[in-house]
């Protein structure tokens, strides 16, 4: 087994604490500055509170079992994103970097998508001659099937996301299923003898973490269910971009008291600098506290 990091880009999201997690606690901030900067607070701003939050768009490289898995694929490049105009049409070099770590589209087995935000979905697909094809042509394609029915556009349903989550599926979603790349999942789905997928509800309906158990240790990939480190010591800081709060705050706690008493390694999908960690329980905030980061290089 081996994990590699490939990034699409690192940068501030344009959005302080409070905005993109409402109603926090802002001492679980400033009790953390040395923490938080450089890489998940900007540093130009004199206070904690009036940073903006960086994040790191990037895909989870794991070869297992003679298989080239992608877990999520971040947010491609001539996408139409009107309701982020940081992401709409992008030119990155992401699929050099996908090279320089040995990965061509056509040697991809799997991809993975956590859930089905447009920053996770993004590289699904490519435009070649003004239509949407599928990036990696051999590869099937996990979503949840919690995801796959709350985002088709032909269940309306209700989403903090607002309607551009449905350009989304038209070109991120929609192209790989009618390529018959597909394949939807519930509850749990063993890939092999080292990773399961396994559900984490609350960021969004279908939200999922992939578990990899190999070599004696045991590592859990996040996905979305924590964007900062803050959330560590105060489990209950919700993103804006949760569905359902109550939901994510206790798979956040789930998870948290799991890794801590195991010494699991988490690796949410959007931290820059490390990348992992380990966490401990504590007498601060929430009961966490990070015990140790991993070195998780990126090409």
């Amino acid at each position: 087994m081996s994990v590699t990091r490939a990034v699409e880009s690192v940068g501030s999201i344009g959005m302080t604490p409070e905005q993109f997690f409402p109603g926090t606690d802002a001492s679980a901030w400033t009790s953390q500055e040395g923490l938080l900067r450089p890489d998940f607070l900007e540093s130009d701003a004199e206070t904690v509170m009036a940073s903006t939050a960086r994040v790191a768009m990037q895909t989870w490289i794991l070869r297992s079992g003679g298989k080239t898995i992608l877990l999520d694929t971040a947010v491609g490049n001539d996408k139409d994103r009107p309701d982020v105009p940081s992401w709409s049409h992008l030119t990155t070099a992401f699929l050099e970097r996908l090279a320089a770590a040995g990965v061509a589209p056509d040697d991809v087995d799997i991809v993975i998508n956590t859930h089905l935000h447009a920053d996770h979905v993004g590289w699904n697909t490519r435009l070649v001659d003004g239509a949407w094809v599928p990036t990696f042509p051999n590869a099937q394609y996990l979503m949840p099937a919690q995801d796959l029915a709350f985002w088709d556009p032909a269940t309306d349903s209700q989403t903090i996301m607002g309607p551009g989550a449905h350009g989304v599926w038209a070109d991120s979603i929609a192209p790989v299923i009618a390529a018959g790349q597909v394949t939807s999942w519930s509850g749990s789905h063993r890939i092999d003898d080292a990773l399961t997928l396994e559900a984490a509800p609350g960021h969004t309906p279908g939200a999922s973490i992939l578990r990899l158990v190999s070599g004696g240790e045991v590592v859990l990939f996040v996905g979305d269910t924590l964007h900062s480190p803050a959330q560590v010591q105060d489990v209950h800081t919700s993103s804006c971009f949760d569905e359902d709060s109550a939901r994510a705050n206790d798979t956040r706690e789930r998870l948290f008291a799991q890794a801590a008493d195991h010494g699991w390694l988490i690796v949410p999908a959007h931290f820059g600098g490390h990348g992992g960690f380990r966490i401990e329980r504590s007498g601060v905030g929430s009961g966490y506290a990070i015990s140790g980061w991993a070195p998780l290089t990126a090409v």
